[in-house]
Formats: C-alpha cells, structure tokens, sequence
C-alpha cells in the first residue's frame, strides 16, 4: 500500500488524502486553481498538477487507492480513467448531471438530537450543500449520524414525496439526493 503511515496531525493518509480531495473537489476548486467542467469533472493529470504546486504531491497510484479505498465512495473516475469528481456533497454550484430517478418507499437520514427541533420545524435543508443527503438504509444513516454524535435515525417517505412532486437523484455512491425534506415527510426510526 503506497499511502500506508500516519499523517502530521496523527491518522491515515489516505483519511487525510480523501479529506483534502473533498475540500477541493466538493467545496473549493479555485483554493488550487481548478475549475469544475461539466458534470463536476477535473482532468485528474490537471489535479494532479495543482496539488503538485500546492505543495500537496500525491501520484496517480496514490490517487487511484485512495479513491479505491474509500468507503464512502466520495470520488468517481470516469470510464475513460481521465477524469475524477466527487460523487455528491458539493456547496460550490455545480450539475452532476444526474437523472432522476423514482426512489424506493422509504430512506433514512442519520442526526443528531440538537437538530431535532429545527428538522421537526423546519424539515431537512441542504444548508450550505446543493443537497440533502439521504441514506439507502438505517445502519447507513446511523453511521453518517455518529459523525457528530449520538446518532439519531429518522425515516424520509420518499415514495410519498415522489408522489407529490419531489425530485430524488442517486449519486455514484448510492447516497440518495433532493432538494429539501419537508416535516410532513419525516417520522423518528424505530
């Protein structure tokens, strides 16, 4: 394994690694000078270049593991191995062009209890992310909830939502897009 070792600030490097990719790739392109194309692609020859000069050199094999080693998934290389983006969570404006897609009767979201109040309120908002992000199942949820705590697991009607005019897209990685949850929409997971 290439990236195997511990990092300045203590932990895996290929941690730190998908970190940084997905600061630069979700949330500032432009903090190396990249731009997102069509669909939230970069050249990775260009990312690679970039990082270079920001004086974060990872080769292509290192690049490579760390996108195969992911298990998020945050990153997808296209078919033609050119070409990386991550596969949602962005908050700068970008159109992964994804279809939409019907989404199965019910999805999951992984929180907190400090939020609670505000989603019973307010339902789920993107905030600073072009997305909500919901989870296929409640283990999934659960372990995106721990993040920041006690997780706490809510159910999404999805299919109720569809039905009403919602849109839903799926990302490379299976986690499940729209634009915001309303409260009606929301029950607690048991």
């Amino acid at each position: 394994m290439l990236l195997e070792g511990v990092t300045k600030g203590g932990g895996d490097r290929r941690t730190g690694w998908s970190k940084y990719l997905s600061y630069v790739l979700r949330h500032a392109p432009g903090s190396i000078g990249l731009s997102l194309g069509a669909g939230g692609w970069v050249r990775i020859d260009d990312l690679l270049t970039r990082c270079r000069e920001a004086r974060r050199p990872i080769t292509r094999e290192e690049l490579d593991e760390v996108v195969a080693s992911g298990s998020k998934q945050r990153f997808a290389i296209s078919p033609d191995g050119t070409m990386i983006r991550a596969s949602q969570g962005h908050s700068v404006a970008v159109n992964l062009e994804l279809s939409a897609v019907e989404p199965p009767e019910f999805l999951f979201h992984g929180t907190v209890a400090r939020s609670l109040f505000a989603i019973r309120a307010d339902g789920l908002r993107r905030m600073k992310r072009n997305h909500v992000h919901l989870s296929p199942d409640p283990e999934t949820a659960r372990i995106v909830g721990r993040r920041r705590g006690a997780p706490h697991v809510l159910r999404i009607a999805a299919g109720a939502m569809h039905r009403a005019g919602h849109v839903f897209h799926l990302a490379d990685n299976g986690v499940w897009l729209t634009e915001h949850v309303p409260p009606n929409y929301i029950s607690d997971h048991s």
